[in-house]
């Protein structure tokens, strides 16, 4: 199976290549940001992809569904504050649990996610989102590969 292939890969998994070279191109954006590039990377696995009006070319326009935002920011905040403990020379409190398990437990599939968050710092994500699918919708049109992808969405959502 091919990256172009019309045989039932998922539209999402089309993008992949795609959302590498503008991974790179939105470096700037991030660095602009509240966010470090391996913090943004973990703002990322929380948000998933959808295409709006897939089926009419004038109004189909790439989105981000940042429903999942809320689950992992708590985690932002924890390793923040393991870098800073680090950072003084101290041993990061981490709970009994691993990264791994903090991320697991950020995206609903463990323990208590259920943590203040900071609301500015959810805007700037779900801004920094918005403003990503916009540059990967440009990136694919530009490329020749919006169409395709349009069509496998609503292929894919029959």
């Amino acid at each position: 199976m091919t990256d172009d292939d019309p045989d039932g890969t998922p539209w999402s998994d089309r993008i992949v290549g795609a959302r590498m070279a503008v991974d790179s191109e939105f470096s700037d954006e991030v660095d602009r940001s509240v966010f470090s590039r391996q913090e943004w990377g973990l703002v990322m696995t929380a948000v998933e992809f959808d295409i709006e009006n897939a089926a009419d070319d004038g109004a189909a326009e790439l989105v981000a569904n940042t429903d999942k935002l809320r689950d992992v920011l708590p985690e932002l905040e924890r390793a923040r504050e393991a870098q800073a403990a680090m950072a003084a020379g101290r041993k990061p409190d981490d709970g009994g649990g691993g990264l791994l398990d903090n991320v697991k437990d950020a995206l609903g599939f463990g323990g208590n996610s259920a943590e203040e968050i900071d609301e500015e710092q959810l805007r700037e994500a779900r801004r920094l989102a918005d403003a990503y699918a916009q540059e990967l919708q440009a990136y694919l049109e530009s490329n020749g590969r919006w169409a395709e992808l349009r069509a496998a969405y609503v292929e894919q959502h029959r």
